[in-house]
Formats: structure tokens, C-alpha cells, sequence
């Protein structure tokens, strides 16, 4: 949390720096948006052997940019998170996948010429879960009753666990390309690293899991179009 409200802290600074900068620079303003693909995992304790769960991400961004080197971005996307376990030796699967609306501010800092930039994103997030499903050849509901199931040497209370906290927070972190076509128009190739400071299900002493929140490697290309 403190690191979060810290990142928070940040930004906020960054829009004052932006606001006295304006004095002095012609900013620009873009609008656009980004699609591509999620992998996530969720931070379990005590863990659960998992693999990356694969998703898709889409939404829109606004983005203000001062001339020398710096800006910030706004965006509102659709985030599908989750996991998907691992069964060593055994041939079952389950998956559980949670659709998020997200809202991240970043601080934009970026290099290059007039062609091409390169660029590094952070700053925190938040979201929404307004979806959850699950996925599975058994019967998660009763594993149990399932004759010969790793049930023993693994946790399995995650099956049936209901989410507790729909709102999640983080920080959010980027590196990536853009390649400016025209003086209006650019696209962008970018790699973001997301990492949840809230819990998905409930974590009090008397519940199976300390901790579960979200971690997600996002994998996006966008499109940017210059208004100012």
C-alpha cells in the first residue's frame, strides 16, 4: 500500500510539473487505443503450482506530452486475469479467469528522433473485476470424491473459494517502441508489467490463503492519433 500511494504521489507531482511546464512548452495531447494479449499468474500463499493464464486486453488511452522528453497517460482497458494449474503427472486442468475494467495513470518518459521513440511507462492502477469464470475436466466442486486426485501434497480450497474483493490496485510498469508515421499519427509496441497489491479472496487468519494477488505481463499494440 505504501508503495502504492507512493507511485500515487508521484504522478500527482508529475501533473504540477506538467501544469508549470506549459509556460514554457508546447505540449501535445494524442488519443488512441491498444490491443494484445495478458498473462497472468495470482500470488498465492501458501502457493499453487500454476502456469501462465493467457487473456486479452483492449481499451483506450489519452496521452499528454511535453517537449522535453516527458508526459502522462490516462487509459481505460478490459484486462481478462486469472490462473491456470498445473498437474504434473496427472491429466487434469483448471483455469479461473477474471475480467477486469482498468484504470492506470502513468508517468511517460520517452527518447528518440522524429521517426521513432523509445519509452518507459510506470505508475500505479486500479480496477474492477466484473466477471469471473471457471474451467475444468473434473468436478472442482468435490475433489474428494475423485479417486485418485493429488489432493494429499496440494491446496485445493482455491475451487471453491468466492471472490471477496472486486477492487484491485497496483502498480504498472512498461517499456516500448513507437513509430510515428505521420506528424498526427503513431503506433506503439509495448510490454507492461502488472503487479497487484490487493488480495483476491479473503486472507484473515482463519482463511486457506495469507495472500492472492494478481501479477500480469501484457503484450499491446496501439495506435495514437495527435489532436494538438
Amino acid at each position: 500500500m505504501k508503495t502504492f500511494t507512493f507511485l500515487l504521489s508521484l504522478v500527482l507531482y508529475s501533473w504540477t510539473q506538467v501544469a508549470i511546464a506549459q509556460n514554457h512548452y508546447e505540449g501535445n495531447i494524442s488519443v488512441g487505443g491498444q490491443a494484445g494479449a495478458s498473462f497472468s499468474r495470482v500470488n498465492f500463499s501458501p502457493s499453487v503450482p500454476q502456469s501462465l493464464q493467457s487473456g486479452v486486453v483492449l481499451g483506450g488511452a489519452f496521452r499528454y506530452v511535453e517537449e522535453k522528453h516527458f508526459g502522462l497517460i490516462a487509459e481505460l482497458n478490459v484486462e481478462q486475469r486469472g490462473w491456470k494449474e498445473k498437474f504434473d503427472g496427472y491429466d487434469y486442468a483448471y483455469q479461473r479467469r477474471f475480467t477486469y475494467i482498468q484504470l492506470p495513470v502513468l508517468t511517460h518518459v520517452y527518447f528518440g528522433n522524429n521517426k521513432i521513440h523509445g519509452f518507459f511507462n510506470a505508475g500505479p492502477e486500479i480496477g474492477y473485476m466484473i466477471t469471473s469464470s471457471q474451467k475444468s475436466n473434473f468436478d472442482y466442486s468435490n475433489v474428494k470424491a475423485i479417486e485418485g486426485f493429488p489432493s494429499s501434497n496440494r491446496n485445493v480450497d482455491q475451487y471453491t473459494l468466492k471472490v471477496k474483493n472486486h477492487l484491485d490496485y497496483g502498480i504498472s510498469a512498461g517499456l516500448g517502441l513507437e513509430w510515428f508515421q505521420s506528424l498526427k499519427q503513431s503506433f506503439k509496441l509495448e510490454g507492461r508489467f502488472y503487479y497487484g497489491l490487493g488480495d483476491v479472496f479473503s486472507n484473515h487468519k482463519t482463511d486457506p490463503f495469507s495472500a492472492s494477488n494478481s501479477m500480469s505481463v501484457m503484450v499491446t499494440l496501439g495506435y495514437f492519433y495527435r489532436l494538438k
